[in-house]
């Protein structure tokens, strides 16, 4: 099982690019990055866990600038975003800047993606929360016909592209692995949809082992799994590997550079204990 490390990359944080070469020299596998666009000032959507919503919420980077940084100054980790709102984006755009990430790294980028919980950020972008599972599902289809197809077309009810090139197209064939975000039925639905894999939270290994089975059973084989935010515990991991998760990012609090470093210590020192048991 690979372990690598999730985070918020801010503007008040360790850089991108000191960030990437951290973690590769310490042997970790991956860099994943969230994203959030904006967070309006006032809202009703409760943060998830009922506290006050943290400030690097707002402060995030965008996570394919993040990613291309990264891919410049790294050779081998894996750079997954994680997850992009997709519903918030234009799919050619993204389908191009996410291709151009594949190329720039050589094959290692993983585009994890979510229809997003913040009812006001959505909107402020123009699309309705209420039709954004079908819009996401549109996007994701569109995105693998312009990375796979060339020309490329797509009609949808809410994606409409008329036959076009683009270039670049991924360097991994037939396109980067897909992971779709979220812990609901619709999440079960939409990983078997797209035969994609699924990007959790780290979440009790009963409630994430029925989801697993869920998608197994819909796709007929394995899904590709993928944790975000993992907490520094071995215990869990384990618990983890043994439900087939192939992946673990290790979640590292936003902070300056140097406290990032020995966060970033402490955490490859247990990840080599544990691939050593």
């Amino acid at each position: 099982m690979k372990i690598g490390i999730s985070t918020f990359v801010t503007d008040d944080g360790i850089d991108p690019v000191s960030l990437a070469r951290a973690i590769e020299e310490r042997g970790f596998d991956s860099l994943v990055v969230a994203e959030h666009t904006h967070i309006p000032a006032s809202r009703e959507t409760a943060f998830p866990t009922g506290e006050e919503m943290p400030d690097f919420y707002y402060r995030t980077l965008d996570p394919f600038v993040t990613l291309a940084a990264a891919a410049a100054v790294t050779s081998k980790i894996e750079l997954v975003t994680g997850i992009a709102l997709l519903i918030q984006r234009d799919p050619i755009t993204t389908a191009k800047e996410s291709a151009s990430i594949d190329l720039i790294s050589r094959g290692r980028f993983g585009f994890g993606v979510g229809a997003g919980w913040l009812l006001e950020e959505i909107r402020n972008h123009g699309t309705d929360p209420k039709t954004r599972g079908a819009l996401l599902d549109e996007q994701i289809e569109a995105i693998k016909t312009l990375w796979t197809n060339e020309p490329a077309e797509y009609y949808g009810k809410h994606v409409d592209i008329e036959p076009s090139y683009l270039r670049p197209k991924p360097v991994q064939t037939p396109h980067p692995p897909i992971f779709i975000g979220g812990a609901s039925d619709a999440t079960v639905k939409r990983v078997i949809r797209h035969d994609a894999g699924w990007i959790a939270n780290p979440q009790p290994v009963d409630v994430m082992s029925k989801r697993i089975d869920q998608m197994r059973e819909g796709l007929g084989h394995d899904v590709p799994l993928l944790q975000f935010g993992t907490p520094a515990d071995p215990e869990y991991w384990q618990a983890c590997e043994g439900l087939g998760f192939g992946q673990l990012a290790l979640m590292l609090p936003t902070a300056p550079h140097d406290e990032s470093l020995k966060i970033l210590d402490e955490y490859a020192a247990l990840a080599s204990a544990y691939r050593g048991r």
